[in-house]
Formats: structure tokens, C-alpha cells, sequence
């Protein structure tokens, strides 16, 4: 490993220490402190931010994720003092019984030490992760995408500044620079960092998983589907599919591909007219096609093939797929969801209950919009990322995902025969 990461781990993994020596209402002074001077800095933060966004194509759709704006840092500074608010996850019991020898056991909840996070173009991120780690007692090594250089440098600057103003080592978090050889030294950590997160792409998370000698936590792509049953309401519906789709779409619980039944394809264009007013491209099976076909601009409307489904387009496209019931909607999900978020618009509580015991993903919607696959949504008050597998944790993850547990026995001399 190369001194100088060595170097920069340990320090993390010293500093981390130290965390579970301060009080909680310490934390949430300091956290509050960051959200202020977020605010007070605003200007500086987005003309960092600028510098970033002139290097990159708008027509990009990873360009919203990076952007930043006044809006924007107010509701980052907003979700800092939001988890600030919430109770700490550290050192709830979990269990305790005393057993006939008198020993007393305690499972107790304690941070898992020192996480590392690779992440793309998302500065808020940065804020995020921070404030998440800092509230449950874990330090945290970060490594952002070079797309928001400037951007993190800005944020990490703030941050560090008032953990050293406030008598705590700046050390709790630190961010890497931006070549992939940070990103190799910090997989290769094992003896200093606990844990690592990757956020962002399938490329992203293919390739943390593959190289770390780290356990990975993974926070997976979303390809996210709505069905929308014989038994859905047109209004509900519309809104649903709209929302899902077009209110944010470079996020990974934005929506992917609509699945509707065929006895409904008589309302499809119904279902669709709002995505017209966004421009969404629209890659239909034959069935699909043939309904939209009067209804939708032709050049808006393409034909689906393989490569249609099972994408996650993090921009204004999205596939329909047409199908003969519940049975066949769920194959379909099965076959190309990625266990995220997906969606069932219905007013069969048979079939909806069926939906949701059948379909295996973190979460699952019942005449809702699949943009609902946030921490903050979740009254979680930030995520670190929505994780897709089963292990530890799964969707939104936030202050109790970020802490273990560990076994305390008192006794009182006893030995082991």
C-alpha cells in the first residue's frame, strides 16, 4: 500500500476512535454548526459547484445530480439538522438476559469503526454520508467522483473546518483525491476501514464488489417497474406513472419501465399524456405501440426490444411492457427488476397482496409513486444509500444500518468447567 493512503487511513481510523468519547448533545452541536455554515457559505459551495458543471455536458444525464442551487443547499442544511434531531443508534440494548450461571449478557448496538464511500457525481453526498457517519460514531473516508471535484473539496472544506473549531479531529472525515488509484488503495484497507459503500452505477458497484477485500456493503441500481392492473384506477394511475418518471429522473428510484395489463390498453394513451409534456421517449412492445400509436409523437415513440427492459435509464425514457395478468407482471419483474423499488397500481386488495408477498425488492408500492425510496421520505432523516441485498440492511439506509453490535458479559468470577 502506498504511505501515503497508509497514512491518511490510520489517521481516519485514530480519529474514529475518539467518536464514541463525545456526548450526543456534542454531536448534534456540531452537525447544527455545519448546517449554519452550509448556509453561510451557500455562494461559495456553488461557485465551486460551477466550475464543475461547466465540465460537463447539460444534455448529460448525470448533470441534475450534480447540480447544486440555492434550493438545494437549503434542504442539504435542512437534512443535517434533521439528523441531528434524531436519536442516536449507538449503545441501544438489543437483548439482555442473565443466565443460570448469573452471568448477565447485554447485546449492545456500537458503530462499525471506519466507512469508506465511492460515489459519482453527487456532491449532496458528501453532506449526506458526513452527517450519517459523524451521528452514529463512525469515521468516514470518501471517494467522490472526479465529475464534482471541485464541489467536495468546497464541502469537505466547511466540514473540517468546524469539527476543528469545535475541538474535534478533522480526521473523522476525509476525502480521497480523485484518481481510480485512490480507489484501489482504499479497497485494499482492510486493516483500517470497516466497511465500504459504493454508490452509483452497475459499472460502480460491479467493480467495488470484485476488487474489495473490505466487506461491501451494496446500495444497487434501480430499474424500477410500475404494473398497473385490470383493476387500477385511470387517475391514480397517471399521477403515479408521472411522478415516477418525471419528477426526478436521474435517481435510482425513478421510473423505468410501465407494465400494463392488456385489458387496459384502451387507457394507455390516458396513462401517458403527461409524459408528452416532458418529452419522454417511450420504448413500447408491439401491443403497447399499436395503442399509443394515434396518441403519442412519433418521434417520441419507439419500438422496445430486449435491450428496452431491464435498463436503467436515468433520463426521459422508459419502456412498456404488456402483459396478461399478475402472474405474468411478476415473471417480468423477476426477470429484469433489480430488487430496488417497484410499484403495483390496483384496487384488488387480492392482487395487491399477492404483489407483495410474489415480488422480492426492498420495497414495495401499493397505489404509490416508487420516488418515495428516500431516507429522508422515510423519516430516516438522510440515506447513505438504498441497499438491494439482503444482508444487514435493506432500502433506505441511515443511522441504524451504520452501527453492529457487540456482546457484553458481566459476571462475577464465574469459570468454565
Amino acid at each position: 500500500m502506498d504511505d501515503y493512503y497508509r497514512n491518511a487511513f490510520r489517521l481516519a481510523k485514530e480519529a474514529g476512535k475518539n467518536l464514541s468519547l463525545l456526548e450526543e448533545k456534542e454531536i448534534d452541536a456540531v452537525l447544527d454548526a455545519i448546517a449554519k455554515e452550509t448556509e453561510s457559505k451557500m455562494y461559495y459551495i456553488l461557485a465551486e459547484n460551477r466550475k464543475d458543471l461547466q465540465r460537463m455536458d447539460a444534455g448529460n444525464p448525470k448533470y441534475d445530480r450534480l447540480l447544486l442551487n440555492e434550493q438545494r443547499i437549503t434542504d442539504i442544511a435542512r437534512d443535517i439538522r434533521n439528523v441531528a434531531c434524531l436519536p442516536s443508534p449507538v449503545g441501544k440494548t438489543l437483548m439482555q438476559k442473565t443466565l443460570p450461571n448469573g452471568l448477565n449478557l447485554s447485546k449492545i448496538t456500537v458503530p462499525f469503526g471506519v466507512i469508506g464511500i465511492i460515489y459519482e457525481a453527487r456532491p449532496n453526498v458528501s453532506f449526506d454520508v458526513f452527517s450519517l457517519c459523524f451521528k452514529s460514531g463512525n469515521a468516514c473516508i470518501l471517494k467522490g467522483g472526479s465529475d464534482a471535484r471541485f464541489s467536495n473539496e468546497a464541502i469537505m472544506d466547511i466540514i473540517r473546518n468546524v469539527l476543528d473549531n469545535n475541538g474535534i479531529n478533522p480526521n473523522v472525515c476525509t476525502l480521497l483525491s480523485n484518481d481510480r488509484g485512490a480507489t484501489e488503495e482504499l479497497l485494499k484497507a482492510r486493516d483500517y476501514v470497516d466497511l465500504v459503500i459504493p454508490r452509483g452505477g452497475r459499472e460502480l458497484i460491479d467493480y467495488v464488489r470484485e476488487n474489495s477485500r473490505i466487506p461491501v456493503l451494496e446500495t444497487g441500481a434501480g430499474v424500477c417497474h410500475a404494473y398497473f392492473h385490470k383493476e387500477g384506477d385511470l387517475k391514480k394511475g397517471k399521477a403515479i406513472i408521472t411522478n415516477a418518471k418525471t419528477r426526478k429522473v436521474s435517481v435510482c428510484n425513478s421510473l423505468d419501465c410501465l407494465i400494463i395489463d392488456k385489458e387496459r390498453l384502451g387507457d394507455l394513451h390516458y396513462l401517458c399524456e403527461d409524459l408528452e409534456k416532458k418529452d419522454v421517449v417511450i420504448y413500447a412492445d408491439k401491443q403497447a405501440c399499436e395503442a399509443l400509436y394515434q396518441y403519442y409523437p412519433c418521434d417520441l415513440l419507439k419500438k422496445a426490444d430486449e435491450k428496452s427492459f431491464g435498463t436503467e435509464f436515468l433520463d426521459y425514457k422508459m419502456a412498456i411492457r404488456t402483459v396478461s395478468g399478475i402472474d405474468e407482471a411478476i415473471r417480468h419483474i423477476s426477470a429484469y427488476g433489480s430488487k430496488h423499488s417497484e410499484a403495483i397500481v390496483s384496487e384488488d386488495r387480492k392482487v395487491i397482496g399477492l404483489f407483495e408477498k410474489m415480488v422480492d425488492a426492498a420495497c414495495i408500492y401499493a397505489n404509490a409513486s416508487t420516488a418515495f425510496t428516500d431516507g429522508a421520505q422515510f423519516g430516516l432523516g438522510a440515506e447513505i444509500g438504498i441497499s438491494t441485498q439482503k444482508m444487514h440492511a435493506r432500502g433506505p439506509m441511515a443511522l441504524e444500518e451504520l452501527c453492529t453490535y457487540k456482546w457484553i458479559i458481566e459476571g462475577d468470577g464465574q469459570t468454565r468447567k
